[in-house]
């Protein structure tokens, strides 16, 4: 045996011990080397069964693969029910073709493993599948269910509307005759009138010829009353009353045939009084213009009862009826309400809102609602019990309205719903759901894109 040369004590301790500490690691077993390497795996955030180990893209949606630390980085493992199975490998850019044993493609990716608790099928909704995610993901996005419940007497229905006339209680003030407005006594629109109130003079060389005619024939029936002839006495007290009928005919109050009467001589000027108590809504004449029967001079609305037109969405319609109790709230008046009735809905909708009209009758003591102002309406249900849905779990796709429903361990079902009036926490339930289960009310949306890429997979799967 070779003597070694004259190292220090320490180092010819170590090359004595370096073959034995050398054979101790050869023989260690080789997972312990693998396991430390497979500590920090890649994942995709939207498809989990997609794990690699090294960074890149998923083949799937083309989403940055996440960092996940796994083995003894990432501390003791989390409980599992039972081992996930392979059904089969499926081509990373075609899902039609399948493999049972690992593969590559043609560019070098590798085959996507399906676990058996992967594969989909299609649920209720046609182009959605039930979804089934692990807890790890649930909580990335965020997916929280709530109950369907069925609750007390509905909030009723929001809207909003806005104040108009009562069109039974608007009169339109003309002349029916031809002449010329000499003198305006309501002058401006919005002022208040009362019945009787006058609003203009005319003159009117029709009306006088007429005033003329009634005086020459009282002088005719007096000097007729004796006659001896009783056709001849009647037949001036005809006349003197047809002419008095052409002077009513023409507006001419009883008041004014008799100052008529008693001056014997006709007035220029005729004055127009206003029919109703109201507002003036509309002002069209001014001194000095020419009317005819055909001129529109004034409009006078009466407010002491108005309408409400409540605008009423599409999807709102069913719930809506007459005989409905509505409140009415306005905001520059804070606290104070009126309450009404719905009187009618409109057969047909606003093309560019897709809304109808729902009138509201109530009184308006002291004027207070004033035409054109906006208002805050509220239809009350009828207080019987109602499935309600939670506001934030109805997906409106235009073509249909979706939920997805909680069925327990991470697994989502979509489904197709009906749904009614808006409530107070959501919508009332028409039909599709049941009280107690339970619909995702956050992330639905994303949980709506793994439905529908799910569903495309499958089709894509099964050759549709």
């Amino acid at each position: 045996m070779r003597s070694l040369p004259n190292f220090p004590p320490i180092l010819t301790a170590f090359l004595l011990t370096a073959p034995v500490v050398g054979a101790l690691v050869a023989c260690r077993p080789h997972g312990s080397a693998s396991s430390v390497r497979s500590s920090v795996q890649y994942f995709c955030p939207m498809h989990p069964q997609i794990v690699r180990d090294q960074p890149g893209d998923c083949p799937v949606c083309g989403m940055k693969l996440e960092k996940r630390v796994s083995g003894p980085a990432a501390g003791p493992p989390a409980a599992s029910s039972a081992p996930r199975r392979v059904a089969y490998y499926r081509h990373p850019m075609n899902p039609a073709v399948h493999s049972d044993h690992p593969a590559k493609d043609e560019m070098g990716m590798d085959y996507v493993p399906v676990y058996e608790d992967e594969i989909q099928t299609e649920g209720q909704v046609s182009g959605r599948a039930t979804v089934t995610l692990p807890p790890d993901r649930l909580r990335l996005l965020g997916i929280r269910s709530e109950a369907v419940l069925i609750g007390g007497e509905p909030s009723g229905l929001r809207t909003v509307g806005r104040v108009t006339p009562d069109e039974r209680r608007r009169e339109v003030v003309h002349a029916k005759y031809e002449g010329y407005v000499e003198k305006l006594l309501v002058d401006f629109t919005g002022q208040h009138v009362t019945k009787g109130q006058p609003l203009l003079d005319i003159y009117s060389p029709e009306l006088v010829a007429a005033q003329q005619e009634y005086l020459v024939a009282l002088r005719a029936q007096e000097r007729l009353s004796g006659s001896t002839v009783p056709d001849v006495a009647r037949g001036g007290g005809e006349l003197a009353a047809a002419a008095r009928q052409r002077l009513s005919y023409w507006d001419m109050s009883p008041t004014q045939i008799a100052a008529l009467e008693k001056s014997g001589s006709p007035s220029r000027r005729v004055t127009v009084y206003s029919p109703v108590s109201g507002v003036v809504t509309e002002k069209l004449a001014f001194e000095g213009m020419r009317v005819s029967p055909a001129d529109r001079l004034y409009e006078i609305a009466d407010l002491s009862r108005v309408w409400v037109l409540a605008q009423i969405f599409e999807k709102d319609l069913p719930a809506v009826r007459v005989g409905m109790t509505a409140r009415v709230a306005v905001r520059d008046q804070p606290g104070k309400e009126w309450r009404g009735t719905v009187a009618f809905v409109s057969p047909t909708l606003t093309p560019d809102t897709r809304t109808a009209e729902a009138r509201v009758e109530l009184p308006n003591p002291g004027s207070a609602l004033k035409p054109e102002m906006f208002a805050d309406v509220v239809l009350e249900g009828s207080g019987t019990p109602t499935l309600t849905v939670p506001e934030t779990a109805v997906m409106f796709t235009g073509e249909r309205t979706l939920v997805f429903v909680d069925l327990g361990d991470g697994r989502f079902e979509p489904r197709e719903v009906g749904v009614g009036a808006r409530t107070g926490s959501g919508y009332a339930v028409l039909s599709g759901l049941a009280a107690g289960e339970r619909v995702v009310v956050s992330a639905n949306f994303l949980l709506d894109s793994e439905s529908s890429l799910r569903a495309a997979i499958s089709n894509a799967e099964r050759g549709h």
